[in-house]
């Protein structure tokens, strides 16, 4: 077990359009998150269905242990808000 602070995990893939979106929104808030591109990531694909029981991508898990797929900029940035993770300006 190690002390760091919970990031946001990302799983995805760099063909994937929604995939950029959310990594440029993520990026564009200032939001860090991890990024696991499920085609040259052993297990990212498998995990990210486990996470939400289905196979479209991308899929944004929380820190809170919620997760969103295929979100927009504004479920994003609504979702980080409502975790107070979301930078002040």
């Amino acid at each position: 077990m190690t002390n760091e602070t919970p990031t946001i995990e990302m799983y995805g893939a760099d063909w994937c359009g929604d995939c950029r979106r959310a990594k440029d929104a993520l990026n564009r808030f200032g939001v860090g998150f991890t990024w696991h591109d499920i085609e040259h990531e052993d297990g990212a694909a498998d995990r990210a269905v486990e996470v939400s029981g289905q196979k479209h991508i991308p899929v944004v898990l929380f820190t809170d242990g919620s997760f969103q797929v295929e979100p927009s900029a504004n479920d994003l940035k609504a979702k980080l808000e409502a975790l107070g993770q979301f930078p002040q300006e």
